[in-house]
């Protein structure tokens, strides 16, 4: 049986360490991270000298802390993910030149959405997105979209929940929200305009399985001032049937595994290739 302190397992003492780092604090100190675990510091010590000795996390010049390569090596084997980045990002490359829009690939983790892919360029909208982090569901596309096939009982939860509202925009009532939710299951896509950010509209589609099920949501992010994007919606389902096609057929060649934080793919001039850059 695991060994306990303050109640909590030893592996619970071990992913408070890592969910003490966030987009906002990427690096820590042992003091500032026992503080966000809310672990004493002599067991947060403890702890980090056997994380450093694992490689799960790593110090730097400055000698804070941050996570180690070799958990996003060990995550990197997770089936779903790598299988569904295998075949969707040659699909988010082809529609990131074409379109020379940011491109988002999320899939439902808990009541929130996971961005396991993201393509943009430098002179593209401001980006709110990283590689593996987290959306709320009902204010951005790929949320609402995989919100909208989920099943009634998160559904049911996540509504009664009192969602945030990011701007004046953001869709809170949970009637509202129902009528968001079926038009996207009817339509096949959805439209946020200014939900999440106010500089922003968003376009997102379901990526289904070959079986038909949802698994994950394609979307692209405009500026809003700039924005039509209902001139992008047929070519993001079309990209999104193309994921679904790759899925089915598999990978055309071997690609060397993908380790997070994931390499940003930065658009070229129209007509031509995206290049890709270490982010």
């Amino acid at each position: 049986m695991a060994a306990r302190s303050g109640g909590r397992s030893a592996l619970a003492r071990v992913v408070s360490v890592l969910e003490a780092f966030d987009a906002d604090n990427p690096s820590l100190t042992v003091n500032h991270l026992a503080r966000r675990s809310g672990l004493p510091v002599p067991t947060a010590h403890r702890i980090v000298g056997e994380m450093l000795k694992l490689g799960l996390l790593e110090r730097g010049a400055d000698r804070k802390l941050r996570v180690g390569l070799r958990l996003w090596e060990m995550a990197s084997v997770a089936p779903q993910a790598r299988e569904l980045r295998e075949a969707a990002v040659p699909v988010m490359e082809n529609l990131l030149t074409a379109n020379q829009q940011q491109t988002h690939l999320s899939v439902l983790e808990g009541s929130e959405a996971l961005v396991i892919e993201r393509l943009w360029g430098r002179n593209m909208v401001v980006n709110f997105t990283r590689a593996g982090g987290r959306h709320p569901l009902h204010a951005t596309t790929g949320g609402l979209v995989l919100l909208s096939h989920a099943d009634a009982e998160l559904q049911n939860s996540f509504l009664s929940s009192k969602p945030r509202a990011y701007t004046r925009y953001t869709p809170t009532d949970p009637s509202r929200l129902r009528r968001i939710l079926a038009g996207v299951r009817d339509q096949g896509y959805v439209v946020c305009d200014g939900y999440l950010s106010l500089e922003t509209v968003g376009i997102g589609v379901p990526v289904r399985s070959a079986t038909g099920e949802v698994i994950a949501a394609l979307s692209v992010v405009l500026l809003r001032r700039e924005a039509r994007p209902m001139m992008h919606v047929p070519a993001v389902m079309t990209a999104a049937r193309n994921i679904t096609r790759a899925l089915v057929q598999g990978p055309a060649r071997q690609r060397p595994p993908w380790f997070f934080p994931v390499a940003e793919i930065v658009a070229g001039a129209p007509g031509q290739p995206a290049a890709r850059v270490q982010a």
